[in-house]
């Protein structure tokens, strides 16, 4: 069957921003910085810096600017290569997109919701839609019908003993897992079928490996209030902000990415590409950096890698740091399928699938049906052709070492992940589709993308600061520091610039 063409979709026009106020810039003498990193940390500490009236050089040792909120080109299509969409129960974000004067093309997701593949002999009947009253998986109501059919009658059961268990050192411990919570509250079931799902989707991680605080803050502190896990689920459920909890950008995420770029050239930002930075020092009157042969002084330095690079550049000046090097981490892949499939216009699982780690059916944890959930791409795709996005791989597991049975995505080739996604996605869309059906195909691969929320993070990331924070004129922005999703990285690295002009104030 002969392939329709695939259009390229029409981004959103970006509006000019509404006049704000002018922001203050106290500095009477003209100061400088260099940011050294790209990604949307990156791009977003050399805007706030420039708005506050530094001289700003930014320097990315890759081709291209925005890290993980980046874009790639399939069948025609520009497609965000990482996130897809960000948390709106923080103003971090929107406050951002508003003032870069997209808030026009923010657009909400599908109501459909996702489905749940769990383990079973008939792999279509082993799925349903997803329990939409919870919290990463972690039930409000145990006995709720959708819930008693994802966990049986004897995991309800002991789920619902979460009501009159004590709390006993729960909400005390000082370092905490999300598995140990759950189970301890609510069994194995709900852990293993709800929890772990949810959580290799959206954190590519164990719950057994996960910092409670990190991923969930405040649920400790409502478990000790309300004296159950459940009923503090259903308390900050209620204190959200009503309607979706994420949202996207029409054109993709990639929008944002771009729109920083553009405000950081009216500014006058300095931005090489190509450039790894191959040494940092301090000096009697600021920062020295040198990279490709050439030699940079500022009064300030924001690293804004990855933290091994981070720790690596500043092992001389910052030596504490070294403590606190998170490791590589296994790889995680993105495969991006463009089919001609007219059997997907119904949508058969809602708006994507979170998969059980022991479907052994399976090799993906997560299949994103983008077309299905944005309606804008849907749009510019038209009936019948379709965007499917599988990801393979846990950057944090609690296995221990040779125990896991899947091999790492970094080990695989880009054919045999291609010949996987297609497996994957016609199993969970109970849909059979092959090769003749793709009209286009990518793999992105991160690695060591998320090795932030591991338990112990806030001790970790509590002596990084008091390093940093020691030595004028320096930050340190990132994932690693400020936790997995855009929502985060944007809060604490629009919070450290601050921090960091107002030193430059005093100095």
């Amino acid at each position: 069957m002969p392939h329709r063409p695939v259009l390229p979709h029409f981004p959103a026009v970006r509006k000019p921003a509404p006049a704000a106020e002018p922001v203050s810039v106290p500095i009477t003498e003209a100061r400088s910085a260099v940011v050294v990193g790209g990604g949307i940390s990156g791009l977003i500490a050399a805007r706030d810096l420039a708005r506050r009236g530094l001289a700003v050089t930014l320097l990315e040792a890759g081709a291209s600017l925005g890290g993980c909120v980046g874009t790639h080109s399939v069948a025609g299509l520009t497609l965000d290569s990482g996130a897809e969409s960000f948390a709106t129960r923080s103003r971090a974000v929107p406050d951002l997109i508003e003032e870069l004067g997209l808030s026009g093309a923010v657009v909400n997701p599908n109501r459909d919701g996702a489905w749940l593949q769990l383990s079973g002999d008939d792999v279509a009947a082993a799925a349903q839609r997803m329990p939409q009253t919870g919290m990463l998986g972690i039930p409000a109501d145990p006995r709720a019908p959708e819930i008693v059919r994802a966990i049986g009658r004897a995991g309800a059961a002991r789920a619902a003993l979460d009501r009159i268990l004590p709390v006993g050192s729960l909400a005390r411990k000082e370092s905490l897992s999300l598995g140990e919570v759950v189970r301890a509250r609510m069994g194995d079931a709900v852990l293993r079928r709800l929890v772990a799902p949810v959580v290799g989707g959206v954190y590519s991680s164990d719950p057994d490996v996960l910092d409670v605080d990190s991923v969930a803050p405040g649920l400790r502190a409502a478990l000790a209030k309300h004296g159950s896990l459940a009923a503090a689920v259903g308390a900050m459920r209620a204190a959200a902000p009503a309607g979706s909890t994420v949202a996207g950008l029409a054109g993709g995420m990639g929008m944002l990415s771009r729109a920083l770029e553009e405000d950081l050239a009216a500014l006058g930002v300095k931005i090489d590409t190509g450039v790894a930075v191959e040494s940092v020092q301090r000096g009697a009157d600021g920062w020295i950096v040198s990279a490709a042969g050439r030699t940079l002084s500022a009064d300030a330095l924001v690293m804004a890698t990855d933290g091994p690079t981070a720790v690596e550049l500043l092992a001389d000046t910052v030596p504490e740091l070294a403590a606190a090097r998170p490791g590589p981490g296994p790889g995680v892949a993105l495969v991006t399928l463009v089919v001609d499939q007219p059997d997907l216009d119904a949508n058969p699982r809602g708006t994507g699938v979170l998969v059980a780690e022991d479907v052994e059916a399976v090799d993906a944890k997560a299949l994103t049906h983008a077309t299905a959930k944005w309606q804008w791409l849907a749009d510019s795709t038209g009936p019948g052709t379709h965007v499917l996005r599988l990801s393979y791989g846990r950057a944090l597991s609690a296995a221990p070492a040779g125990a896991q049975t899947r091999p790492s995505p970094v080990n695989r080739d880009d054919e045999d992940l291609f010949a996987q996604a297609l497996a994957d996605a016609s199993v969970l869309l109970q849909v059979p589709l092959g090769v003749d059906d793709v009209v286009g195909w990518d793999v992105v691969r991160w690695v060591g993308a998320l090795p932030s929320a591991a338990v112990g993070h806030r001790e970790r990331v509590t002596a990084v600061r008091a390093a940093v924070d020691a030595v004028p004129g320096l930050e340190v922005v990132g994932a690693w520091l400020a936790g997995t999703g855009l929502a985060a990285v944007t809060a604490d690295t629009r919070t450290r610039i601050t921090g960091l002009a107002e030193q430059l104030d005093q100095l």
